[in-house]
């Protein structure tokens, strides 16, 4: 009796896990950018402008510029979002931008999202891009009311909760982002480093900053999710 008990949890267990395994989807296949557009401003008004974009040593890398975005061609809901990156040279600027819609929306550039920012030393930062979200201490967070918006000129910056969360320049970082409804929840390398909620979009797209510098990606894995972890 006890070995049939045994025998049942352990199949249980196989199927779960097969059933996780098989709910994660991988964005990157390690050898093209099959299921991503380019859109870089750029690139659409001289011929001899080359993509940001290239996959390297089995990596995605985006090398800094020209600026702009590499987008998922599908839209994405409910899910965790799992990504491995690096700065590769010189520290700078990147960022992973989620429930994307409209494209070069605000500054002619930045499609219209929610971006979790990868900048060093700002990592987990939240910046409004024609979408919104909620935080709490927003004031302490975002500045004065007033000041707040979604458009060029607007205090469109939300700070992270912690300092010190990223890995020394050059080692592999782990950002975690799950998007459920309206919240988003961010860890860096097991830190949550943000929370926010009344996001006022809930789906979209999912794209990957040339910002100014180069930043390799070894991963970029997204499951399905029904509840936030904690």
């Amino acid at each position: 009796m006890k070995n049939n008990f045994l025998s049942a949890l352990l199949l249980m267990w196989a199927v779960f896990s097969c059933k996780q395994e098989t709910e994660r989807t991988t964005l990157f296949n390690g050898k093209d950018l099959s299921g991503w557009h380019v859109d870089v401003p750029t690139m659409a008004d001289a011929d001899t402008v080359s993509s940001p974009f290239i996959v390297r040593d089995g990596q995605l890398v985006s090398m800094g510029t020209p600026n702009g975005h590499l987008i998922t061609d599908d839209i994405f809901e409910n899910y965790r979002l799992e990504v491995e990156y690096r700065f590769v040279g010189e520290p700078g600027n990147c960022g992973i931008l989620v429930h994307a819609s409209t494209p070069r929306a605000l500054y002619s550039m930045f499609p219209q999202s929610l971006e979790v920012q990868m900048m060093h030393e700002n990592a987990g930062d939240f910046w409004c891009i024609v979408e919104d979200i909620e935080v709490p201490d927003m004031l302490k967070r975002r500045g004065p009311k007033e000041e707040w918006g979604i458009v060029e000129g607007k205090k469109r910056r939300i700070l992270n909760l912690t300092d010190g969360s990223e890995k020394p320049l050059g080692e592999w970082n782990k950002m975690v982002i799950e998007c459920l409804k309206d919240e988003i929840k961010v860890w860096l390398n097991g830190d949550l480093v943000n929370y926010g909620y009344n996001c006022t979009a809930q789906s979209g797209q999912i794209a990957v900053q040339a910002e100014g510098a180069e930043v390799a990606f070894k991963s970029l894995e997204l499951m399905p999710i029904d509840v936030l972890s904690q």
